[in-house]
């Protein structure tokens, strides 16, 4: 199974922080926490508890935020580009491209996103390896610049692979007023043809990502309320996105055999909606 990014990322920045709580004499207080074995997996299994969820969340924007704080080089797209398809009628700041965003912002957008489309725990983690995987396969790096539309992308997909009842693009326009379902389908395409349509997520890797996400929360301090992970969920998860998969090679396949037009964004919409 592949490492994580996210968690090397954050890395340097643990250190200074056990660095200076040594310095100073400071205690990380006490820590309490449940270990796995090798016959069970521990995860937060309940996508109806709130503070199961909040936790998930607060973990994955943790990560996403030591991507953008410690990430290389601005390496970006246009599609990605928040300037150049703004979410919001809003006037996009001038230094838009070099405020790094502090985690309680991508928390909140991330937060509200998940509330609004009643979306789970999983797709969080789920979330966070398409992300990843974009950055890979792309050689992009997540900055001021383009976190947002990266996010969104990524939860977008998401949705639709693992939770029974994704949400369709029309839907997330409700949630972010100001955007079109056509620039939706547009960054969707993208997101996929940069994948190069690898939706598929083994559960050795979700459970990587987990894990990796439980380390990062014990070294930031975050509580994570945990439930053993099923054998029905693990194969739940890989069985729909592989199906999942396979339903979007079919849609890229019609996609290739004509140009994307207005007209046909439409129909792309229409194909997503029976996706859902």
């Amino acid at each position: 199974t592949p490492d994580t990014i996210f968690l090397s990322k954050s890395q340097t920045d643990v250190r200074d922080k056990r660095k200076s709580n040594h310095i100073n004499h400071v205690s990380p207080g006490p820590l309490s926490k449940k270990y796995s074995s090798c016959s069970t997996i521990f995860i937060d299994d309940s996508t109806v508890s709130q503070p199961n969820l909040k936790s998930t969340i607060k973990c994955v924007t943790l990560a996403i935020y030591y991507h953008i704080k410690n990430r290389d080089s601005d390496r970006s797209l246009d599609i990605f580009d928040e300037k150049k398809h703004p979410l919001s009628r809003e006037q996009v700041p001038d230094d838009y491209s070099r405020t790094d965003p502090e985690h309680k912002l991508i928390y909140r957008f991330v937060r509200t996103l998940f509330s609004a489309a009643q979306l789970t725990a999983e797709c969080a983690i789920v979330t966070l390896v398409y992300l990843e995987r974009l950055l890979t396969y792309a050689e992009l790096d997540i900055c001021p610049c383009n976190w947002k539309r990266i996010v969104l992308g990524a939860i977008l997909l998401a949705s639709k692979v693992w939770d029974d009842q994704a949400v369709w693009n029309v839907d997330y326009c409700q949630i972010l007023k100001d955007i079109t379902v056509e620039d939706m389908n547009e960054m969707e395409r993208h997101f996929l043809e940069l994948l190069q349509f690898n939706i598929n997520v083994p559960a050795s890797v979700y459970a990587k990502y987990y894990f990796d996400l439980r380390s990062l929360a014990d070294d930031n301090n975050l509580s994570f309320p945990l439930e053993p992970l099923s054998n029905e969920r693990a194969q739940k998860l890989e069985a729909i996105s592989r199906l999942c998969e396979d339903k979007y090679k079919d849609l890229s396949r019609a996609a290739m055999r004509r140009s994307f037009s207005a007209d046909n964004l439409v129909g792309i919409r229409k194909s997503n909606a029976v996706l859902s």
